[in-house]
Formats: structure tokens, C-alpha cells, sequence
């Protein structure tokens, strides 16, 4: 065997070292409560267009920090790779005002709902298409959903158009009264089909309770959507699903993640071959915990290896509430310890954890740049609270930037796919 001479092999040594990319992690916030006439900026959601084009999305709450009330959706937008954004602007729904949702004024919380004049635009959701159209579905009030698009990377956007016949085909399976896209982002299938997580409620006992979860999907580019199959039932096993969102595998699959209230206190995930129909009985993934939270996932497409398919995940680790105690299962847990996880393995397992937030932290959502830096939007909060007062991880949008070498603490070893 022949050996490298010296000078080469320390030439070799100094190109592999240059290429080695250091660990890298960037915070900056990008939206913060009781600023710009809203006391609240809540929901994110994320995307890198065809063009690398960063555009983060919330809603905007104007008079309280609840579900329902007077809320509009907001939109920055950065050309440099999440450096630098824009200002925020509203986006959807600048068109008439819609009455509001019948189902808020039936339960105890109608006191806190806000005024019949009052209107609430939520769970936003874009879709980064492959040919750089960019494409947007939103919630009016719960009750009624809407499409939009780009085609300018974010600059401009259609004139909204009324999908929410597209529900209809559900009411057989599922009495809906209240329905919301994802929240976070869609994904476009490598068939060209786009696929959004939905949720269904009939509103038994608060507005979102007895939900299930389901997609609804396109395969004309937008111009129509339909009702897929109910991926994720409320029963014994799988009680109360309700934000769920989708990642395709290495196989073509679709890995629907839902949130739910069930007692192993983990995320449900369920599989279909066209993201729609055939959904998979749902499993519930041990390395996820489910603090009851919106979580984020997206495929990261890694060194380019055959046979290494990544995924992350962002969601708050812990299953503690109020006090480090823990909870009874099924009960909403302490919002704080966001983390990112990553399996090599099309999530069969997660080998990496590591904590992005260990304060007060909620919901996020996940998105890559083309040269392979992470982008993670998520709820933050102030630090650790005073004594006596309660956490609280909704002050702040921040945009997190790293690496896989942040993640992987430089030992990123590719894993191939399991058979």
C-alpha cells in the first residue's frame, strides 16, 4: 500500500479540517409581547422558499393573549438566511370581516372570547413549493379556512380564496363544529402533492375539545384541495388529538405527528403512503414526550448520502408542571426545556437531544436553509420567573439559527437506514 507523502497528507488533513464547520448557534427575537399595538405574538410558523427566502409567520393578538379575540396573522421576511428580517406586516384576510364562530358563546369562557365585533384569523401555515410558488392556508374563526400564494417570494400575495369545502367530506366521520390548519408548515410530497394537518372538533365541553386529526391535500398545484381520511381518532387510546404535523420519510411515507392528551404522555405518530388515505394505527414514540404542546418537525436533507434520511424535531422536553412536579397523565405540563432531536433513521429512533430553550419555551417550528443551518422559530420566555409567579414562555418569538455540529456537539456520525 501506497503511503501519502507528507506534505500531501498534511494538505489533505487542512482541507478536511477547513471543511469541518465549527458548532454554531444564533438567537435573535423576532417578535415581543406588548409591542406594536398587540399584546401578544403567539402560533409560529416557518419556510424557506425554492429561492432560500426565510419567511416567519405568527398571529398577532391585539387585545389579549387567548385563543379567540381580535388576532391577525404577521409576516417577517429575510433574504440573508435569517440574518436580517424585514418589518412585520399583516398578511391574510385584509377583505371583509367575517361574523364570528357560534361554538365560543356556548361554554364558560365566553367572558374571555372577545366582542361580537371582534375577529380572530389563526393557525397559519405556508408551503415552500419546489417551483418557488409559495403557498398560504389560514382559519377564520375557527370555522372557515382560506388559500393563498406567492409567487414572489412573500412580496405580494393572491387574493384569498375560500376552501373550507374541502371540510365538508369529514362531517361523515366526524361532526366538526371548529376546524384549524397545523399549525407550523405543509410539506409538498416528491409527487408534487401537497399535504396540511388539520384538526376537527366537535367542541364538547370547550371550543376545541373532541378533536381528531386528519390532512387535507392538493395535487393541482393549490388550485383545489380534498379531504383525506382521519389519521389520528379520539378514542381511549389516542384521547383528544388535535396540532399535528407531517414530514415524508426516506420511502415516500408521510409520519403524521399529533398532539394529544393520552397517558403514556408521549406524541402519537401514524404513517400513510400519499400523506391522505391508509393512515397507520397510531403509535405513540417513547423518546417524544408530550407535555400537551405543538411541536415542530422537518426533514433535513444532511450530507446527500443514499441511505441517510434525518429528521428533527423541536417540542419543550419535560413532563413536569408547576414546581418541577409531576403531573397526572394526560394533564397539561409545565411549557419550558425546548429541545431539538434528530434521527438518522426516519424516526425509528432519536439518538440526539439537546436543549435548544431551558427556560420558559412553547410552541416552534422547524425549517432548513439550503446550505443545511437549521432555523428554529419558538415561543420563548423571560429567564426564569420571580418566586411565586408562574412560568411564562410566550414573551417572545425567537429565531434560533444552528448547525447539525451545535446539535450533535461535532460528533455527527450518518447512521444508514435500518431495513
Amino acid at each position: 500500500m501506497k503511503l501519502l507523502h507528507p506534505a500531501l497528507l498534511a494538505l489533505f488533513l487542512a482541507i478536511s479540517a477547513a471543511h469541518a464547520a465549527a458548532p454554531s448557534l444564533e438567537k435573535q427575537n423576532l417578535f415581543e409581547e406588548k409591542t406594536g399595538g398587540f399584546v401578544s405574538y403567539r402560533i409560529p410558523g416557518i419556510v424557506v422558499t425554492a429561492k432560500g427566502t426565510v419567511l416567519a409567520y405568527c398571529e398577532a393578538r391585539k387585545l389579549s393573549g387567548l385563543d379567540w379575540g381580535e388576532i391577525e396573522i404577521h409576516l417577517r421576511r429575510s433574504t440573508d438566511g435569517g440574518r436580517t428580517f424585514a418589518p412585520a406586516r399583516q398578511l391574510a384576510h385584509l377583505g371583509p370581516r367575517l361574523p364570528r364562530n357560534p361554538v365560543i358563546y356556548e361554554h364558560a369562557s365566553k367572558k374571555s372570547v372577545g366582542g361580537p365585533d371582534e375577529q380572530t384569523v389563526n393557525n397559519p401555515m405556508a408551503i415552500a413549493d419546489r417551483d418557488g410558488t409559495v403557498h398560504f392556508i389560514y382559519c377564520v374563526e375557527y370555522m372557515r379556512c382560506f388559500y393563498q400564494r406567492s409567487t414572489d417570494d412573500g412580496v405580494t400575495w393572491s387574493k384569498p380564496i375560500e376552501i373550507t369545502a374541502a371540510f365538508e367530506k369529514f362531517r361523515a366521520a366526524w361532526p366538526w363544529r371548529v376546524l384549524a390548519t397545523g399549525p407550523g408548515h405543509g410539506i409538498q410530497l416528491r409527487t408534487g402533492r401537497l399535504v396540511v394537518p388539520v384538526w376537527l372538533a366537535t367542541a364538547k365541553g370547550s371550543p376545541h375539545a373532541d378533536a381528531v386529526a386528519a390532512t387535507i391535500y392538493s395535487d393541482d398545484h393549490g388550485t383545489t384541495w380534498r379531504a383525506g381520511e382521519i389519521a389520528v381518532p379520539n378514542d381511549a387510546r389516542t384521547s383528544g388529538p388535535s396540532e399535528s404535523l407531517a414530514v415524508e420519510l426516506g420511502d415516500g411515507r408521510v409520519a403524521l405527528y399529533a398532539r394529544t392528551r393520552s397517558k403514556p404522555d408521549r406524541k402519537v405518530v401514524t404513517f400513510s403512503r400519499d400523506g391522505a388515505t391508509g393512515w397507520s394505527k397510531p403509535e405513540f414514540v417513547v423518546a417524544l414526550l408530550e407535555p400537551v404542546c405543538m411541536a415542530g418537525v422537518v426533514r433535513h436533507p444532511g450530507d446527500g448520502k443514499p441511505g441517510i434520511s434525518r429528521i428533527l424535531f423541536s417540542n419543550p422536553h419535560t413532563l413536569d408542571v408547576a414546581n418541577g412536579q409531576p403531573g397526572k397523565p394526560g394533564e397539561r405540563r409545565d411549557r419550558k426545556n425546548l429541545s431539538i432531536k434528530l434521527s438518522d433513521d426516519d424516526g425509528r429512533t432519536w439518538p440526539v437531544n439537546k436543549t435548544l430553550e431551558p427556560g420558559p419555551s412553547a410552541y416552534s417550528d422547524l425549517a432548513v436553509l439550503p446550505d443545511g443551518t437549521v432555523l428554529c422559530f419558538y415561543e420563548s420566555g423571560r429567564g426564569v420567573p420571580a418566586k411565586g409567579a408562574k412560568p411564562w414562555p410566550y414573551a417572545f418569538l425567537t429565531l434560533a439559527r444552528f448547525n447539525l455540529e451545535w446539535l450533535t456537539d461535532g460528533q455527527l456520525r450518518p447512521s444508514p437506514l435500518q431495513p
